[in-house]
C-alpha cells in the first residue's frame, strides 16, 4: 500500500511512483504535442502546454472574467500580458463595434 498522502501543489503529476510534479514544463508541452498529433489537431499558433493557457484564458473571457481577474490567474505582472487574449474572442468584439456611418455598402 502507499505511503501517507501528502500535498502537492502541482497541477500535473506523475503517472509512476513517487507521485510529483514535473521537474518543467517540458515534459508536458512534449506530452500535450505528442497528444495533439495523435488526435489529429493542427493549425493551432500555440502548441502543447502553453494552448492550455490560451485556452482557459479565452474561456474565462468568453465567461465575464475580467482581464484582471484571468492576469492574476495567470500570474501576468502586466494587463497588456493579458489582453492578448482578447483578440481572440471575436464574437465578443464583434458585440463592441459600431454601425458603419451611412450603412453598409
Amino acid at each position: 500500500m502507499g505511503g501517507p498522502l501528502r500535498r502537492v501543489d502541482a497541477v500535473f503529476l506523475r503517472t509512476l511512483a513517487p507521485h510529483v510534479g514535473f521537474a518543467s514544463g517540458c515534459a508536458i508541452t512534449m506530452i500535450a504535442k505528442q497528444a495533439l498529433e495523435l488526435a489529429g489537431i493542427d493549425g493551432y499558433a500555440h502548441q502543447g502546454a502553453h494552448l492550455f493557457r490560451h485556452s482557459l484564458a479565452t474561456d474565462l473571457l468568453r465567461s465575464g472574467a475580467s482581464f484582471a481577474e484571468i492576469g492574476q490567474l495567470l500570474g501576468h505582472r502586466s494587463i497588456d500580458s493579458t489582453r492578448i487574449y482578447a483578440k481572440l474572442d471575436i464574437e465578443k468584439l464583434r458585440e463592441l463595434t459600431l454601425p458603419w456611418p451611412g450603412g453598409v455598402q
